[in-house]
């Protein structure tokens, strides 16, 4: 496979920049490892799992890429900030246990001061000799020029991504122009937010983008965590088909984001609920009834507006491998566009 040469790949030793999102309830050990085996960077979310639970997946994903134990992962592993708040001073504190993992790199995102946690990492690091790459995520230009100097890698999330994000965030194309402008001589910049082509992939690239983060194409996956049902539901859904709200953390009881985030998930009745003007207790009674019954006209099902160009399910490998050839297809048609045209005698 030809290879594709950003600051991104040539640092993290990738043949195509192309980065899986870390999507708690979505990623999975076996999504992660194919998208690094096939050249890119996967990623897990951590969620709110345990530290024993997080070393297991790095485990998983250590066997399907052959790699012995205490050696490093060509791994990112997602931490969300205001869940870190809780975990750190708990009895099973994750970040420092899972960096003595030696993932590739740690991802941040949500949180009013990530600062605390990329501080941890730096220190970690300079204890053990290691140099972990680290990315945050960010939607404004503001964030972005607050954790410039902090980090390695700023992900510019606009507000078409899938999940949770920034409810303020500009397009994605419009706030990576932004940043770019913004933090011209600072950290690698990567864009996320509804990229599912690589005509889009392409055309971030050559906006000046290090790499992408690609996270509801690889939902059309058979890696990916969803259920069945949900995936039946994303088939179906076209370009109109998602919403930003609250609604969904509201009855699924995972509020704690930060001030001017919400998430995007598919519209379904938990918005209808909340349209009909229901009262919250009202609204969580029917979704916890709707899951007793195995219905799927309350499922939270994040996703990205993205959803809506594609329609079949694909192994992560193959989605990865199109993604890459679409983008090097593209890239050529757009160099074409430079090429004198030879006149002819005629003319």
């Amino acid at each position: 496979m030809i290879s594709i040469h950003t600051a991104l790949t040539k640092k993290l030793g990738l043949k195509t920049p192309i980065i899986s999102a870390p999507m708690a309830f979505a990623s999975t050990p076996e999504m992660a490892a194919a998208v690094t085996a096939a050249g890119g960077l996967g990623c897990i979310g951590a969620g709110f799992d345990s530290t024993t639970l997080l070393k297991s997946k790095i485990q998983k994903i250590r066997t399907a890429l052959g790699i012995a134990s205490g050696e490093p992962v060509p791994l990112a592993i997602g931490f969300i900030g205001w869940i870190l708040d809780m975990t750190e001073p708990s009895d099973d504190p994750r970040l420092l246990a899972i960096l003595d993992e030696h993932p590739t790199a740690i991802w941040f995102a949500f949180s009013k001061d990530l600062g605390r946690y990329i501080t941890q990492v730096h220190d970690h690091d300079k204890k053990h000799g290691r140099k972990t790459f680290i990315f945050v995520q960010v939607g404004s230009v503001a964030s972005a020029l607050r954790y410039a100097p902090e980090c390695d890698c700023l992900v510019v999330q606009g507000n078409e991504a899938g999940g949770h994000g920034n409810s303020d965030a500009p397009p994605m194309f419009t706030l990576l122009q932004a940043v770019l402008r913004a933090v011209p001589s600072g950290p690698m910049i990567v864009a996320a937010g509804g990229i599912s082509t690589g005509p889009q992939i392409a055309a971030l690239l050559t906006m000046g983008a290090a790499g992408v983060v690609v996270g509801t194409r690889f939902l059309f996956t058979p890696e990916c965590e969803y259920a069945q049902e949900k995936k039946a539901v994303l088939l179906k859904a076209d370009l109109n088909a998602t919403v930003r709200t609250l609604a969904y953390d509201d009855v699924g009881r995972t509020n704690g984001w930060p001030p001017n985030h919400n998430g995007r998930a598919i519209r379904n009745q938990i918005m209808d609920d909340l349209n009909q003007g229901l009262s919250l207790e009202e609204r969580i009674t029917k979704f916890d009834e709707s899951m007793a019954k195995g219905e799927d006209s309350r499922l939270i099902i994040w996703a990205g507006v993205g959803v809506g160009l594609t329609s079949e399910l694909k192994a992560t490998a193959d989605v990865l491998h199109e993604l890459h050839q679409e983008t090097i297809h593209t890239l050529k048609r757009g160099i074409r566009l430079l090429e004198t045209p030879v006149l002819s005698a005629t003319s």
